[in-house]
Order: C-alpha cells, then structure tokens, then sequence
C-alpha cells in the first residue's frame, strides 16, 4: 500500500479516538501513520487500538514526521495555531469542528490556505448523517412543498458536569454547545436552505461554566427559518428533526447511528454500518392523513474521508472551509443577541 496518504492525527480525545482514527484506518488510500497525545493513557489506548501508528507525544515530534495531511482533533483554543504551523510547512490540514472559535480567526487561517495553495478543509461530519441526507432528499425532491420553517434538535441527557473543555467558560477555550453541537446545526441549515440573515439567540449555561442549553431562531435570506437547539439536559428519545412545508411535514426522533456504532467498534464497510432499523425512521405527513414511514437513508461519514483522499489529489475539499467562516458568523451573532435582547443580523464579511 505503497500509495496510501500518510495522515497524522493530533489529539486522540473524544473527537480523536471515537471519530477520526478510525475513519482514517477504514479509509481506502489512507493510512494512519501518526497520533500526537501528551496523555500517557490515551498512548497506551491509541498503540493498542491502531499499532500500526507511531505515538508520539507532541506536535513538535509529528513536525519532524513525513505525513501528507494532518488532522487537528484537540481542543478548540489550539485549532487555528496548529493548523496554522502546518499549512505553513505545506501540509494538507483537516481540522474538527468548530474551525476557530470565531470568524474571524476562522477567516484568517483559510486566507493563510489561499495563500500558500495548501488545501484546508472542516469536519463537517453530520452532513453525511442519515437522517440529514434524508431531510436533504425530501426537500430537493419537493416532496414537502415549499418548505417555511425547519426545527432541528441535538439533545444529551448530561446532568453532571463532566470536566471537559467544552465546559470552560473561559472565553478563550471555545466551549459551550453552540461552538460545539451548534457548529453542526448550523452548518446543516446553511447546506439546505442557503445564508442567514438574522439571528435571535437565547443562550444559558444550566450545568457547567459554559452555555450549555440555547435556542436559535435563524431567518434565511430565502425566507425560510431555522429553529435549532441544543442541550445537556434533552428528553430523549430527541425529536430531532420537524420539517415544515406548503404540501407536507417530515418528523424524525432519535440521533443518527453512526456515532454509537463506532463506538461500539462498527466501521465503515461492515454490513450494519450506517443503517438505521426500520423501528427508528421518520414520518412523512400529508394534511390530516396517515403519517407515511419514510426510510432512513443510510449515514456515510466515510464519504468525508474518501473526499479528503481525493483533496489530497488536487480535487476540492469534501467541506468547503469558507462555509465553516459562514457558520462562525453565524454563532458570533447569536452570542451577541443572546447577551443583547435582540435579533442581530449577520456580517457577511
């Protein structure tokens, strides 16, 4: 496999261990050739689980490595800088949502890309979840009419304080939900429906230092508007999608499966992954008739991967990251209108 793309992955937390590892390992032309952890456990735990990667415990040691992309899974506050160091030596970055913890910044480190010619790209992972491709098909179909409203819900039931970062409330470690499940949600509204106009955002912080249950009203340049929420202390199973159109609405409960599958140690390429069991789909409703099951497409976070590969080939990124400077904008407004009252419009700069 002489061919494969050395990738190497910095960070092996949550983020690191549960989704990017093993997405590189199951990536075809992709091989885990490095992770970077400080931690002397989760060193143990990534040369157990993938031994074919080299552990090594800082990012200075990965420098001096021959990888030909690097994935940025740490906490939020190191993003920009990390990413900044490799597209700086030219390499290829992938960095976990949120790509800064503002616009701004966000907006800086994809001029730096631009400027060195170096693909940059953002893992936008719940775009290739099932029950998102699903609404994505039911709109772009028509099958709902002309859709007016869309409401989107990622509940945890997380009652406890957990000593993450994404707790912290200090400003300069970017925590909270809506840099961290908001950054999905608010991506996802964006793929369907195009820019955001206004924001009007309610944002509190329930069990850690961080906001941690906040409610979005996103009104779109088309007109239609997003209602997204988030938070730590969800009812479950989550009603997670309400799509609301001239002819029909679609209602989805329960979160995607990928996730708990790679949990699990599923992967891509096994018979089960990414399929959804007929007891969890959705329902399409017409007027006051029968709701009508619909089948779940099947999630594919693999096609993020496979669109890196390619990237690494000189195609376009899987994820634009100008998008993900689009979705910043987005969460700086609302932090500005849940502090303030207000809706607040959104900088298109």
């Amino acid at each position: 496999k002489t061919l494969d793309k050395r990738i190497g992955l910095v960070g092996f937390g949550l983020g690191g261990a549960r989704f990017h590892a093993p997405l590189i390992s199951a990536a075809e032309g992709l091989e885990l050739a490095a992770i970077v952890t400080s931690d002397a456990g989760r060193a143990g735990e990534a040369s157990a689980r993938f031994p074919g990667a080299k552990v090594v415990a800082n990012v200075d040691s990965l420098a001096d490595l021959a990888v030909d992309c690097v994935v940025v899974a740490t906490p939020n506050r190191h993003h920009v800088e990390i990413a900044s160091r490799f597209l700086g030596l030219g390499v290829p970055v992938v960095v976990d949502k949120p790509l800064a913890i503002g616009a701004e910044a966000a907006a800086g480190l994809v001029a730096v890309a631009e400027a060195s010619s170096v693909p940059l790209t953002v893992f936008q992972n719940r775009r290739w979840d099932g029950d998102f491709l699903t609404v994505r098909q039911l709109v772009d179909a028509g099958r709902l009419g002309e859709v007016v409203r869309f409401e989107s819900r990622f509940d945890k039931w997380a009652p406890e304080p957990t000593g993450r970062a994404r707790e912290s409330g200090d400003p300069a470690d970017g925590g909270g939900l809506l840099l961290d499940l908001g950054s999905h949600l608010i991506d996802q509204a964006i793929e369907l429906f195009g820019p955001v106009e206004t924001v009007l955002a309610q944002l509190e912080a329930v069990v850690g230092d961080a906001d941690d249950d906040d409610t979005l009203l996103l009104r779109h340049q088309a007109g239609v508007v997003s209602q997204l929420g988030m938070s730590v202390l969800g009812s479950m199973p989550v009603r997670r999608f309400t799509v609301t159109g001239s002819t029909g609405s679609y209602v989805k409960r329960g979160l995607d499966v990928q996730e708990g599958q790679l949990a699990r140690g599923v992967i891509p390429g096994d018979a089960v992954w990414g399929v959804e069991e007929e007891t969890l789909w959705g329902h399409v409703w017409k007027g006051s008739g029968k709701a009508v099951p619909e089948p779940t497409t099947r999630g594919a976070y693999e096609a993020f991967y496979a669109g890196v590969r390619e990237m690494l080939d000189g195609a376009a990124p899987p994820v634009d990251p100008a998008d993900a400077v689009r979705g910043l904008a987005v969460i700086d407004a609302a932090r500005i209108s849940s502090a303030e009252g207000r809706a607040v419009t959104v900088s298109e700069s």
